[in-house]
């Protein structure tokens, strides 16, 4: 497989030569020679300079948002608004696991990097999907516990002939593009704390640059550098004040900016935050590096901050030196955050004209509903607005950079219901940027959440640790109560206009979950959706002009690129990630096959195999809790089981749905499983230690009720 790998590359430099002709060309090449000559040049390796030309060449996808300014737009025109009926597929590939997918391709020489769940790469033949090499960082499965939002990647980075994946475990590894083999590993965290590595690294000026998840858990947040050839570390910076200087790029600023805004010292035991899990951009027209970082641990600010200050650099966007990591500017879009609205969300690059004046601008639409338009060279407000109706603040004063909070919305008395709840009006799904529109295209949901303070919290090593109230009440009886919940749970796709501040159209989905954008120059917006379709849109009205039938959901973006004169668009497909999991379906989850990477193209002739997956039945025990139990199994559950097997075992089907499960047949089995971790190799680890196996049974005798309100026994 390897030398067919190596004939293929050969072969494609040979498609980007340069044909020099003897005499007719010398003012070229200064040709001597009456006989033509043909000198072959190898394709420009990937480096800074051909990514900062990547509109030179719009048949790739170089770096993960397509180029250095990450506004997912392709130059392609072959699919246009005119043609994209005609699209189908033209070939697919399998991963080898249902497990959430939410990476975004490369596309480079004629060969696509994609990821898969577990940190897994696979080099593909762009225009057969041939499998050319694939890479296992073999992770502990029972490191899986540490990932909120499941075992997922967000995808590679390519520069120098390698390719960069960062683990679940916390690792950042370099492969060899040509070879698939380790070129070299770094152990990038502390793995004694629960970090883990989701997002997509970026690379430029012969870095490459990675960030970490675990918040909810209790880290502390940073960004390192490493150096592309050899894996040594070149800096890092960290995000939030630690127990004193860590010998790092960031020493200076924390001392002097940060730490004053910060209170007492619990937030040195619960690690305070501030990860940067997804948005790392380089700007090359600036030389700047910026940083987008998550929410607080734990999330209420009183207990990790006796409730005052502002928790820099929590929910910010940080410039820095991309050479050094010494700090530029920031820009903290929720001074003090307490709900969970990070700043880490996908941050692209434009230039815009703005009353008048030509402005080099950041767009940021973050957690917490407000979009904002910043001047990226000192990260001055230039505008900010809801584009979902916030009720946190009641704006943002653009003077002062700062919200104007709602009263109450700290729930520092009584509960708050936010519309906007953790989740966030725009999460990881990445946004599109169109230069011809001028329109962003945003994936937007609406995910109200009721926010509690948790009474007597203590801070527990290895779980979630937030602060407030999460699932410790029980769903409403009856399919009108849930109908009702299910309707407040909504989402939509949305043009948003930056320079007016403005919603141009949006087209409605059901519920709120989705999947990213992809802006081409052929007038459309791509995107994929939960309910198992693949669409395009007209981009300048919002009309849907093309749907494929996935048979499964689609939450990452789409790319597009070209081979041999044909235009393709590729996605990943496959459910996953924090909403999935965790909010409730209210029926019977979908049977779904392995996650698998489809690329369409105009009159493509594949086909997807049909499916023929049965949904087991729900396990049906008899009910052995006492009522007194119930209550208790409740509370069990939502601490250990929830954040993966869904509210009330309301499973979406990415992971085992546990009232179809045989062991809840089989008290042995069940505890074996639970208590002495027996599936660990599998991902689920055991709870012994944490709970005991008298909470073990009470906890099969919850999920059993659960999995007779399914299909109730007859009386």
């Amino acid at each position: 497989m390897l030398e067919r790998f190596a004939d293929r590359q050969e072969s494609l430099m040979r498609n980007r030569l340069s044909v020099i002709a003897a005499c007719g060309l010398v003012f070229l090449w200064g040709c001597e020679d009456s006989e033509p000559e043909t000198t072959q040049i190898p394709p420009t390796p990937v480096t800074t300079q051909r990514i900062v030309e990547a509109a030179s060449e719009p048949g790739s996808w170089l770096t993960h948002g397509g180029n250095y300014q990450e506004q997912r737009y392709s130059d392609l025109t072959s699919i246009s608004t005119d043609n994209v009926s005609g699209l189908e597929l033209a070939w697919h590939f399998e991963f080898d696991t249902h497990r959430g997918q939410e990476s975004t391709p490369l596309m480079i020489d004629g060969v696509i990097y994609v990821t898969s769940a577990w940190s897994k790469v696979f080099a593909l033949d762009a225009a057969t999907g041939e499998l050319l090499w694939r890479f296992d960082p073999e992770v502990p499965k029972e490191t899986g516990i540490n990932a909120c939002c499941d075992v997922v990647n967000r995808g590679a980075a390519y520069y120098a002939g390698k390719v960069f994946v960062g683990t679940i475990d916390g690792r950042l590894i370099a492969i060899d593009a040509a070879t698939g083999e380790q070129a070299w590993s770094a152990v990038t965290v502390d793995q004694s704390r629960p970090y883990t590595i989701t997002g997509a690294p970026r690379a430029a000026k012969g870095l490459v640059f990675i960030g970490n998840g675990g918040a909810e858990y209790g880290v502390r947040g940073y960004v390192s550098a490493y150096h592309v050839e050899s894996g040594e570390l070149a800096w890092r910076f960290y995000t939030v004040p630690g127990d004193g200087p860590d010998g790092a790029a960031s020493d200076e600023v924390l001392a002097q900016l940060a730490a004053p805004t910060w209170h007492g010292n619990d937030y040195l035991e619960y690690g305070g935050g501030g990860t940067v899990w997804d948005a790392i951009v380089y700007d090359p027209e600036l030389d700047q590096l910026y940083i987008g970082t998550g929410n607080g641990s734990p999330w209420d600010r009183a207990l990790r901050s006796q409730d005052k200050g502002d928790n820099l650099f929590l929910s910010s966007v940080v410039a820095l030196d991309p050479d050094t990591g010494t700090y530029l500017w920031h820009y903290q879009e929720t001074p003090g955050e307490t709900w969970d609205y990070t700043s880490t969300q996908q941050i692209t690059l434009a230039t815009l004209a703005i009353d008048g004046s030509t402005r080099q601008v950041l767009l940021h639409a973050p957690k917490n509903g407000f979009f904002y338009v910043l001047d990226r060279t000192n990260g001055q407000v230039i505008s900010a607005e809801k584009f979902v109706p916030v009720n946190w603040a009641e704006r943002i004063d653009v003077e002062t950079g700062r919200p104007v909070e709602a009263p109450g919305a700290r729930y520092e008395q009584e509960p708050f219901v936010s519309v906007v709840g953790g989740a966030g009006a725009h999460n990881w799904q990445p946004m599109s940027y169109s230069p011809q529109t001028g329109l962003v295209y945003l994936p937007v949901q609406q995910v109200p959440f009721v926010y509690t303070k948790q009474e007597g919290f203590e801070y527990l090593p290895g779980e979630w640790n937030l602060g407030v109230n999460l699932g410790d009440t029980p769903l409403p009886p009856g399919d009108d109560a849930r109908a009702e919940i299910r309707a407040g749970l909504m989402g939509w796709l949305a043009a948003w206009d930056p320079v007016e501040n403005r919603e141009v159209w949006r087209v409605a989905h059901d519920g709120p979950w989705q999947g990213g954008t992809l802006a081409t120059a052929g007038g459309l917006v791509f995107q994929g959706l939960t309910d198992h379709t693949f669409r395009a849109y007209d981009a300048s009205q919002g009309s849907e002009l093309w749907r494929f039938p996935t048979q499964d959901a689609i939450i990452t973006a789409p790319i597009s690129f070209a081979v041999n004169g044909t235009q393709y668009i590729a996605v990943t497909v496959g459910n996953g990630g924090g909403l999935p999991l965790t909010l409730p379906t209210f029926g019977d989850p979908a049977v779904t096959p392995n996650g698998r990477l489809l690329v369409f193209a105009l009159g493509g002739t594949a086909s997807l195999p049909a499916l023929n997956l049965e949904l087991p039945e729900p396990v049906l025990v008899e009910d052995f809790l006492r009522p007194e139990q119930s209550a208790e199994g409740f509370a069990l559950y939502g601490r250990f089981c929830q954040s993966c097997h869904g509210i009330e075992a309301l499973t979406a089907g990415v992971l085992p749905d546990l009232r179809r499960s045989p062991a809840l047949a089989d008290p042995e089995l069940w505890r074996a499983i639970v208590l002495e971790g027996a599936f660990s190799p599998r991902g689920m680890v055991g709870f012994q230690g944490k709970i005991t196996a008298e909470q073990t049974e009470v906890l099969r005798g919850y999920v059993a009720q659960q999995a007779a309100r399914i299909n109730p026994p007859a009386p």
